[in-house]
């Protein structure tokens, strides 16, 4: 086919988003010109002249869009789009025909096409279409990690007074665009916390994006936040977007922020004092939109007072500051949580619910959880594998849970020679003592915070030797 029937057009400034687009046509003029077009903006392009090579091709690896022709020699388009939309993977089509007819474009649409694009192609309408599937592509994804985590962790689950505290700064913070530094320990939920306030906030149609800052080599961190023109360097065969490009209008989570290198600080530091950035190898400023929370679980503070981390980046980063409690600071939460987790392994994998005795819930209330709720979350993971009784007991327990003697029930848990029957009387009264006492010695409320029935608690009140007048 002539080169006239693709109009290239003028540029259309269409974003450059390094995805890998497949192109499913007969006609070896039209795949070798539309990769010529997309590879120019950037895009990684697979082509393929029938089906059944495009159905090698999305076995083999990831595709996250499809350019496929209505007429093609081993079955039409329309079937295959057909049997792509039957399964749960297939990427976003958007359907391309030199006879297009209503018709055709009207069942394409109805089979979940996203667009019917006709013959000759203008490289501006092309290019606008695959952005728009693209970007539908990457919310789809955004929603799906978002659903997984909320899921998974329960949405800041927990009925303690440190969680209520929490999920009240998040509610004042979250309208705002104030920039907001979230510290805790490793394991309780510091990245939940960000999309909790990126959810509740006035941009939580737009993106969320993440970024580990200790996870990305030093010398790939720049990089990785602004993005790079092509031939900035070694590598760079295609200009691509940083993250805070793809946050536009949304919010960015620099997480592990106390590990990034001086240099990368000192820009982003330029970044957020003038909302603009350069990609690496560039010389245009671009404007940006984009709301920063950083999290971490070093000391600022002294990393500060160390050299470490720069005094006026701590400044702008810490407009409202927010801590995720450690799981021990808020312990009578623990039930809620792990029979959450529980449940939830057991339903994913499709076997029976579990639930956990009174022994073993007070086991792990008086454990100290040094991995926080992430640990917690592992352990009822562990318990769905390996115990294969519906009922959990603490025998199950400390055979499962470093950091308890799986032999004894002695255990010295807090490194001062008390026994773990002890500790765990000791946890249990002071547990119902702060129960009883902000439910105003209302044992009902108080056995309803705890997990228990009004009789139940009665029995344990007997047993430890407390007075409802105490």
């Amino acid at each position: 086919m002539p080169r006239s029937r693709i109009d290239l057009g003028k540029e259309t400034g269409v974003p450059n988003y390094e995805e890998h687009i497949l192109v499913v046509d007969d006609e070896p003029n039209i795949r070798k010109l539309l990769a010529g077009v997309l590879q120019d903006e950037g895009f990684e392009v697979s082509t393929a002249a029938d089906t059944a090579a495009a159905q090698a091709l999305l076995a083999s690896r990831p595709v996250d869009l499809m350019l496929l022709d209505v007429q093609l020699p081993d079955q039409d388009g329309l079937s295959f789009l057909r049997k792509l939309q039957a399964g749960d993977t297939a990427p976003p089509v958007i359907m391309m025909s030199g006879h297009g007819t209503i018709a055709n474009a009207v069942e394409a649409t109805h089979l979940g096409a996203l667009d019917f694009i006709e013959k000759p192609i203008q490289a501006g309408r092309l290019l606008v279409s695959v952005a728009n599937g693209l970007n539908l592509k990457r919310l789809r994804s955004e929603n799906a990690d978002l659903r997984t985590a909320l899921n998974l962790t329960g949405d800041l689950l927990g009925s303690s007074s440190a969680m209520a505290q929490l999920r009240d700064q998040i509610a004042q913070a979250a309208p705002t665009d104030a920039r907001i530094l979230i510290t805790g320990e490793n394991g309780t939920g510091k990245e939940l916390v960000a999309r909790a306030l990126h959810k509740a906030s006035l941009r939580s149609a737009r993106p969320f994006i993440k970024v580990n800052c200790a996870a990305i080599p030093s010398e790939l961190l720049e990089s990785e936040l602004f993005g790079h023109e092509r031939g900035a360097f070694t590598g760079a065969v295609a200009r691509r977007l940083g993250k805070f490009e793809r946050a536009q209008g949304g919010s960015l989570l620099l997480d592990e922020i106390g590990d990034m290198n001086p240099t990368t600080q000192a820009k982003l530091l330029r970044v957020l004092e003038e909302s603009e950035l350069e990609r690496v190898g560039g010389s245009s400023p671009i404007a940006i939109d984009v709301r920063v929370f950083a999290s971490t679980n070093r000391d600022l503070d002294r990393l500060r007072a160390d050299g470490g981390f720069r005094e006026d980046l701590y400044h702008r980063l810490m407009v409202v500051p927010l801590r995720a409690p450690a799981l021990r600071d808020h312990r009578t939460d623990v039930p809620e949580l792990a029979a959450h987790f529980l449940h939830h392994f057991c339903a994913g994998s499709g076997r029976p619910s579990k639930t956990l005795t009174e022994e073993a819930l007070a086991l792990l209330q008086a454990y100290r959880w040094p991995g926080n709720v992430r640990e917690l979350k592992n352990l009822m993971e562990r318990i769905m594998i390996m115990v294969p009784a519906t009922t959990v007991t603490d025998d199950d327990l400390r055979c499962l849970l470093t950091g308890f003697d799986s032999d004894t029930v002695s255990g010295d848990l807090t490194g001062d020679g008390q026994s773990l029957a002890t500790l765990l009387a000791q946890e249990e009264k002071r547990l119902i003592e702060e129960a009883v006492d902000r439910a105003d010695g209302n044992l009902a409320a108080a056995a309803r915070e705890l997990g228990l029935d009004r009789a139940n608690l009665h029995r344990r009140l007997k047993r430890l030797n407390l007075k409802r007048g105490d």
